[in-house]
């Protein structure tokens, strides 16, 4: 077990290393000076010798590889640079939104598992009943309706029965849960239920081929109880492709939550995503797909591991 972890560990390097290859210079190929527009954005003239000064200092007259060398020796001690906008921290700027976003994106992961789950599998245990096709229904219009439109029926259903809306003020679970449940459950709500529908198709498919499988009718053959049967032979072995699904669209609700976040008007990591590239600054920008990147390849080291936990002959081979 000890072996596999430290392979899919040091296969993330590469994979890491890429992903930095790539976010650095497609950046540097989008238009625009953000020098230009920071100094001339309000109309100000602004002589050339002042663009280059500032251009030196912000070390944009290097070359681009040693600018990418600067870049990765600054990750390397956890340092992302300055925005170029705000002339703040980049690790400063992502950690003040990125509190938000995770918080969203856990509790509509718990959503979503926990409508999911038991709907999934009761879909698979009963297919082409009542409750089968009612499922399907609400899993088909969960696939097709985005998760923002979602987010504005709540809040108009929130202004008309209850002349409410929640506070865009952000506490942290562990400071005021209640406080904190209040604001955010409600676009974890809108995401969740995209997420839900995605989970409960992929748990709904896999589990039926696994009900059709051999062992499973010898286990039923040999008198095994029906719910151990379900849970331990077929829920256990459907689990495995439905994982991958959850992790990944874990992974995409974290930077996915960019429209959701602007309905509701929440600061989290999507606005700042619109911030940085409406001002041009690509060093906030590269550093914030950078740490998306990082979470993505950390998700599915995880996704990974779950499989060795679920199938214990996968770390074996």
């Amino acid at each position: 077990m000890l072996n596999y972890i430290l392979k899919r560990l040091v296969l993330t390097i590469p994979t890491l290393l890429g992903a930095a290859v790539v976010i650095f210079f497609a950046l540097r190929v989008v238009p625009g000076d953000i020098v230009e527009v920071k100094l001339r954005g309000d109309g100000a003239q602004v002589s050339e010798e002042i663009l280059d000064r500032e251009r030196a200092r912000l070390g944009l007259d290097r070359p681009l590889h040693e600018q990418f060398g600067s870049w990765m020796a600054g990750m390397a001690r956890l340092d992302l640079g300055r925005s170029m906008w705000t002339e703040r921290p980049v690790t400063e700027e992502i950690a003040d939104r990125l509190n938000l976003s995770l918080h969203v994106a856990v509790l509509a992961l718990i959503i979503g598992l926990i409508i999911a789950l038991p709907v999934g599998a009761l879909s698979a245990l009963y297919p082409n009943s009542g409750f089968d096709y009612f499922i399907r229904i609400g899993a088909m219009t969960g696939l097709a309706v985005p998760s923002f439109w979602i987010g504005m029926l709540i809040i108009l259903a929130l202004l008309h029965w209850f002349n409410w809306l929640p506070s865009p003020a952000f506490v942290p679970f562990w400071v005021d849960p209640v406080a904190c449940l209040t604001t955010l459950i409600w676009p974890a709500l809108a995401v969740g239920f995209r997420f839900s529908a995605v989970v409960a198709r992929m748990l709904r498919s896999t589990m039926i081929e696994v009900l059709r499988e051999d062992y499973v009718r010898t286990a039923r053959a040999k008198g095994t109880r029906e719910t151990r049967v379900v849970t331990k032979h077929a829920m256990r072995n459907a689990m495995l492709p439905t994982i991958t699904v959850i992790g990944i669209e874990f992974a995409f609700l974290i930077s996915g939550l960019i429209v959701t976040e602007q309905v509701f008007n929440l600061h989290g990591l999507g606005k700042l995503f619109i911030e940085a590239a409406s001002h041009n600054d690509f060093i906030l920008l590269q550093g914030m797909v950078m740490v998306i990147a990082v979470m993505m390849v950390l998700i599915n080291l995880v996704v990974d591991l779950l499989y060795c936990v679920l199938n214990p002959r996968i770390r074996y081979q």
